[in-house]
C-alpha cells in the first residue's frame, strides 16, 4: 500500500504525468489508459512501494445513452437495457443525449471523470455522420468499453448490434406489393442518420425513384409534412421511419377527408407499445429489442471483464406487425 506520507507529487514526477492521473490510478478510476496506467504502477515499484489492485470486474455504473425518451422507440431500449442491467447485478446511469451531438460529447466527457464501467449508446452520435466521432476514440482510448445498438463506424473499437433496415423495408415493401400497390413513397428523418440512410438505400435498391422519398425528421409533424407531399404526387402508400412519423401521415390523411387504408396504407416503424390501440391499428414493423439489448449487455460484461470481442456489426431481424393500417388501394 502506498504510505500516508508518500507524496503523489513524487509519484507523479517519477511516472512523468500529473498528480490527478496518479490519483486516478490509485483510486481505480477510469479514463486512465492502460500504458499510462502501467507507467504509474512502475513508479509506484521503483519508489518502493506496493500497491493493491482492487478493480473487480462487478464495480462501476453502466451509462446509457439514448437521444430522447419521449419517442417510444428509444423509451423501449431504455426499459429493456434497465431490466438487462439490473439482472446482470449491475447499476445504470441513464444519459438522454438529445438530437444534437454537444450533449453527447459532454456527456462522455463527464463521464471519463467518475467510475463508469462502460457504455451502451442507443442511435447515437456514431450513427450522424455530420458529428466527428473522436470522443468515442478518446473513451476507448481510456479503456472504457463501450457497445452500440444501431449505429455503426468501423474506426471504432466496440461491439455492434443493429436491426436490419433493409430487411424491414424488404418487407415492409412485400406486404404493400401484396395488396396491389406500386405508388409507395418512403418517409424518413435526416439523411444525415445511418438507420434513415440505411433505409433509403435500400428503398432505392428495390427500384423505386428518389422522387418517391421524403426525408424530415422523426416526429408526428415531419411524418404529416413528408405524407402530405407524397399523397399530393399521388403515391397510395407510405413507409415510414417511426410509428410518431405513421401516425403524423394517418393524420394528414384524415385531414384531406381519406380512409385509412381505403385511400392510403401506411407501415410504421417501431411498433411502440399503444401502436395496436391506434385508430387503425398501425402496421408496423417491429426490432427485437429484447434480444438486441440481451446482446448488447453480454458483449459489454465480457470486454468489462477483460475478453476479447468482435467488432463486426451482427444484424438482428426485425418483424412486420400486420394491423388495420394496410390493406387493397380502393381510391380513384
Amino acid at each position: 500500500m502506498i504510505p500516508q506520507g508518500a507524496r503523489l507529487a513524487d509519484l507523479a514526477k517519477a511516472a512523468g504525468v500529473s498528480t490527478a492521473t496518479v490519483s486516478r490510478v490509485l483510486n481505480d478510476k477510469p479514463g486512465v489508459a492502460e500504458s499510462t496506467r502501467q507507467a504509474v504502477l512502475s513508479a509506484i515499484e521503483s519508489l518502493g512501494y506496493q500497491v493493491e489492485d482492487h478493480r473487480g470486474a462487478d464495480d462501476g455504473f453502466i451509462a446509457v445513452m439514448v437521444p430522447e425518451l419521449a419517442n417510444p422507440g428509444f423509451a423501449a431500449f431504455a426499459t429493456e437495457l434497465s431490466l438487462q442491467l439490473s439482472a446482470a447485478g449491475r447499476h445504470m446511469i441513464m444519459c438522454t443525449a438529445g438530437p444534437g451531438a454537444l450533449t453527447e460529447v459532454a456527456y462522455l466527457d463527464a463521464l471519463l471523470g467518475v467510475e463508469i464501467a462502460g457504455i451502451i449508446s442507443v442511435s447515437g452520435t456514431l450513427a450522424d455522420k455530420l458529428v466527428s466521432h473522436e470522443h468515442y476514440q478518446r473513451l476507448a482510448a481510456a479503456g472504457v468499453p463501450a457497445v452500440f445498438i444501431n449505429a455503426y463506424d468501423p474506426d471504432i473499437d466496440g461491439s455492434f448490434y443493429s436491426t436490419s433496415d433493409a430487411e424491414a423495408i424488404a418487407m415492409s415493401v412485400a406486404h404493400l406489393r401484396q395488396f396491389g400497390h406500386e405508388r409507395i413513397g418512403l418517409a424518413v428523418g435526416q439523411q444525415r442518420y445511418q438507420p434513415a440512410q440505411r433505409k433509403i438505400d435500400a428503398f432505392l435498391g428495390l427500384g423505386f425513384p428518389r422522387s418517391s422519398i421524403i426525408s424530415t425528421i422523426f416526429s408526428v409533424e415531419g411524418g404529416q409534412a413528408a405524407g402530405a407531399r407524397l399523397l399530393d404526387a399521388g403515391h397510395t402508400a407510405i413507409i415510414c421511419g417511426s410509428d410518431l412519423m405513421a401516425l403524423g401521415a394517418i393524420r394528414e390523411a384524415h385531414a384531406r377527408g381519406l380512409s385509412v387504408p381505403g385511400d392510403l396504407s401506411i407501415v410504421g416503424y417501431d411498433d411502440s407499445a399503444v401502436m395496436a390501440f391506434t385508430a387503425p391499428g398501425l402496421t408496423t414493423v417491429r426490432q427485437p429489442v429484447a434480444r438486441l439489448c440481451q446482446s448488447a449487455v453480454g458483449a459489454l460484461m465480457s470486454a468489462i471483464r477483460g475478453l476479447p470481442t468482435d467488432s463486426t456489426e451482427m444484424f438482428f431481424h426485425p418483424d412486420l406487425i400486420i394491423r388495420q393500417s394496410t390493406g387493397p388501394h380502393h381510391g380513384s
